[in-house]
């Protein structure tokens, strides 16, 4: 028998068919575009990802046989919002996490006297990401649409009352809503009067193991399952992807860099530290994961090939890797602010921008892009310190994505985190913990915690003195520069709309500013 992960991500949708051993039966993806027609709009069609799903779980099943499904579990990227008519039909786009519309009702929630108990409370920062300043922004700027409104709704929830007809939520998921409390795992009421949305508008609040009984006939027939298949409502997508490389027990940390980045580890009891640095977020109702995104990983490697070295033969990934690494740990004591795409995590803020401090005419591009690429780790590290600061004890890093592939971001991690790192053999992520909470749901392995002796270590990289050395005094220098240059930041925003950047694109377009303003990718 097999258990399907379905993993809805931000540019695809993937299932995996896993065996209750961890052995990877079959996978299909389908993708699907992240459009951004206005600045700060990052949106999808609701019923482009509702395709997908259908699509890849028919392929994966024509793979291994509709016989060998003993259920589907799911897996959703965060924050997303989208308004649903009374009778259930989409009234809005998929307002995705990437989108910054918010920006400005987020950044007066995260001043306000009750700013930071909110965020402690319901465990998720007041960053534009997130559903709460969203709901506000439909209230203050959209309020006829609103009035149509009669369910808010994530993408996830929007699948499974197309899948099932059931309008649930699980813990995993509201948890990262900003409107839900972590200590009673309901519906908070002073987020709700901030959102001005009344309970009976969002779904019902249900654990992540929830097994929903049955598949509507059309949703059976697409997928080409019985309609008795079990369904498991599964969790988000960052405390599954700890739960996939087996990062499940206190003190081991999940570390993943993609086009973005984030750092979680998982805990018994929710948690945020005093100063809001880091996100909260469920697994299970008893165990919960505490960690910071960061906006900008790969992301910030291939706007240095575009910028800085646009010369260079393809791949140009491996050559400009190779000419960061011909420079020392330190990059001539030149850093990155890495900020492209503003910054999560440990700031929760969309005002910063990039920026190279410490510029010498002795620097070349090697020294720009390694110290780019240091900016990314030492970001990364920051999120680690919030970690700490929130009392949580962090002694082993499990580290995936798709940068990880490369043996110097390995060996910068490792030397920037000042602890060594382990890479796992080839699992699936969050599709593969959407298995395994399937798994455990239905019945076929005894806790998640199997997985633990599933994944395999295939290589532990340990941070090299030296350098080690170099990244631990640079790292409060890296730290200050923030606050140092916030004035800064709010200048260059005020001043944005007169400074445009004008640049031929090939077809007679121009760009606007790019700070951030939905412009991110997971």
């Amino acid at each position: 028998m097999v258990v399907i992960g379905v993993d809805l991500g931000t540019t695809n949708t993937k299932a995996v068919a896993f065996r209750t051993d961890g052995t990877l039966e079959a996978s299909h993806s389908a993708g699907y575009p992240l459009d951004e027609p206005h600045p700060g709009h990052a949106v999808q069609d609701p019923q482009l990802i509702l395709a997908a799903v259908l699509e890849s779980v028919r392929e994966v099943v024509s793979q291994v046989g509709a016989h060998r499904v003993a259920g589907i579990s799911f897996s959703s990227a965060m924050h997303s919002l989208i308004g649903l008519s009374p009778a259930g039909t989409p009234l809005t786009e998929v307002i995705t996490w990437a989108d910054t519309r918010a920006r400005v009702q987020a950044e007066r929630l995260r001043a306000s006297v009750g700013g930071l108990a909110l965020h402690r409370r319901t465990g998720t920062p007041m960053h534009p990401m997130s559903p709460l300043p969203k709901l506000v922004w439909f209230r203050e700027q959209e309020p006829k649409l609103c009035e149509k409104i009669g369910f808010w709704v994530g993408i996830k929830e929007f699948v499974l009352l197309q899948l099932c007809g059931a309008l649930v939520v699980d813990h995993s998921i509201a948890s990262a809503t900003g409107l839900m409390n972590m200590n009673t795992l309901a519906w908070d009421e002073e987020a709700l009067r901030i959102a001005g949305v009344q309970p009976e508008q969002l779904p019902e609040i249900v654990p992540t193991t929830t097994v929903l009984p049955a598949l509507t006939d059309d949703a059976a027939a697409a997928m080409g399952l019985p309609r008795a298949t079990p369904v498991v409502v599964g969790a988000a997508d960052g405390p599954l992807a700890n739960l996939g490389v087996g990062a499940v027990r206190p003190g081991v940390a999940a570390c993943s860099i993609g086009t973005s980045g984030a750092l979680r580890v998982a805990v018994d009891r929710p948690a945020v530290d005093p100063l809001g640095g880091v996100f909260c977020y469920a697994l299970t109702s008893t165990r919960w994961v505490v960690g910071g995104a960061i906006n900008n990983g790969g992301v910030v490697l291939g706007w240095a090939g575009d910028a800085i070295a646009p010369d260079l033969a393809e791949p140009a990934e491996e050559e400009l890797l190779a000419l960061a690494a011909r420079v020392a740990p330190g990059s001539g004591g030149l850093l990155m602010l890495p900020y492209l795409l503003s910054e999560r995590a440990p700031h929760w803020s969309s005002l910063p921008r990039g920026a190279y401090v410490g510029l010498t005419r002795a620097h070349r591009r090697e020294h720009l892009v390694r110290a780019a690429l240091e900016g990314v780790c030492l970001q990364l590290a920051l999120v680690l310190h919030s970690m700490r600061a929130a009392g949580l004890e962090v002694h082993s890093i499990r580290a995936t994505g798709g940068v990880m592939r490369s043996p110097l971001w390995r060996q910068l991690l490792a030397d920037t985190f000042g602890m060594p790192i382990e890479f796992a053999h080839g699992q699936e992520g969050s599709g593969f913990g959407a298995a395994l909470l399937g798994m455990e749901a239905l019945g076929l392995i005894d806790s998640i915690d199997v997985v633990v002796d599933m994944v395999k270590i295939e290589q532990t990289v340990r941070p090299q003195p030296a350098a080690a050395a170099v990244y631990a005094s640079l790292l409060p220098v890296f730290a200050e520069l923030y606050n140092a240059l916030v004035p800064t930041f709010t200048s260059l925003r005020r001043l944005a709309p007169s400074l445009p950047i004008d640049l031929d694109l090939g077809e007679g377009r121009t760009t606007a500013d790019p700070s951030a303003e939905g412009n991110t990718a997971r």
